[in-house]
């Protein structure tokens, strides 16, 4: 998938999703392992992927984060007031 289709998702599927692909990729490793892998450039497409939902969660998070001082400072300003 791309970016943007990710960037689509609620937090909660995005969070599903890449507990999916984690364990697909532990899947894929140990197929590999044992020799039967058939395209082993599935395992970079979900490495790829993880990486790419990772980020997005973690752009979610400081934004969020960042959200809530200028609220907090909002707030004191309106009771000042």
């Amino acid at each position: 998938m791309k970016a943007f289709e990710f960037r689509q998702l609620s937090d909660s599927e995005l969070l599903k999703r890449l507990q999916e692909e984690q364990e697909n990729l532990s899947h894929l490793k140990f197929q590999k392992v044992i020799g039967q892998l058939e395209n082993p450039m599935k395992i970079d497409h979900i490495k790829k992927d993880i990486a790419r939902m990772r980020t997005i969660l973690r752009e979610r998070a400081l934004r969020q984060s960042s959200a809530m001082p200028q609220q907090a400072q909002t707030q004191a300003q309106e009771q000042k007031a």
